[in-house]
């Protein structure tokens, strides 16, 4: 392991307490302001399968594609999005049987606007990769659940009129009932570019070296 992701992981240990105090700070908002704001296009109730489920839209549009890497491709960086403001975590999310999701790296300043923006994603999900190392493999837009109801869903977001997935639990301590959409913009995911799990994303070891040409290495 390089003196770099030494560092990673040592920050993300140092973090937990600041994550935890962040989604605290997440939920009040939640309970305190109306829901997020929609992102581009549509009315966003369309096109999502429960709480777990996978958008029916499979994949954006070029164009779509493009805005949003313009924006993020820094952020292979470890170091970079560090920088910028997300917070490193330990917490690696898997289903058995079903795929990976992989590090959240949450920014909780994008998270506090209330706006779902194409170009500024609410969390950075890291995938495990070769020698302790960690890759970007999504970026992660996400609303917390404006009542924290899981029956309720009258505040589903959107993305460029793909609906966000849930409401749903959290995935690590402290995260709070929410909407999210991955878009596995970094790493390939057989399931789909907007599946909430990657059949190639492990955390047990590192994940498949599939790319979809933006960059896994």
């Amino acid at each position: 392991m390089n003196t770099t992701d030494t560092n990673t992981c040592r920050l993300a240990k140092k973090s937990s307490r600041f994550r935890l105090a962040a989604w605290s700070g997440v939920v009040l908002m939640a309970l305190m302001t109306p829901s997020a704001a929609f992102a581009h296009g549509g009315d966003g109730h369309d096109g999502h399968d429960g709480q777990d489920g996978q958008t029916t839209a499979a994949r954006l549009t070029g164009r779509q594609r493009q805005a949003i890497q313009s924006a993020t491709k820094r952020f292979r960086n470890p170091d970079a999005a560090r920088a910028a403001g997300f917070i490193p975590t330990d917490v690696c999310v898997e289903l058995p049987g079903v795929g990976g999701m992989g590090y959240h790296w949450v920014n909780p300043a994008n998270i506090a606007d209330g706006v779902i923006d194409p170009t500024k994603p609410e969390i950075l999900v890291f995938v495990p990769a070769r020698e302790g190392r960690v890759k970007l493999g999504a970026v992660e837009y996400f609303a917390a659940d404006a009542d924290q109801n899981l029956s309720t869903d009258g505040d589903r977001p959107n993305l460029f009129g793909n609906a966000f997935n849930g409401p749903m639990p959290g995935h690590e301590p402290g995260m709070p009932i929410h909407f999210d959409l991955h878009v596995w913009l970094y790493k390939h995911n057989p399931a789909g570019e907007l599946a909430v799990w990657n059949p190639n994303v492990s955390c047990s070891g590192p994940s498949s070296e599939l790319s979809d040409g933006f960059g896994d290495d």
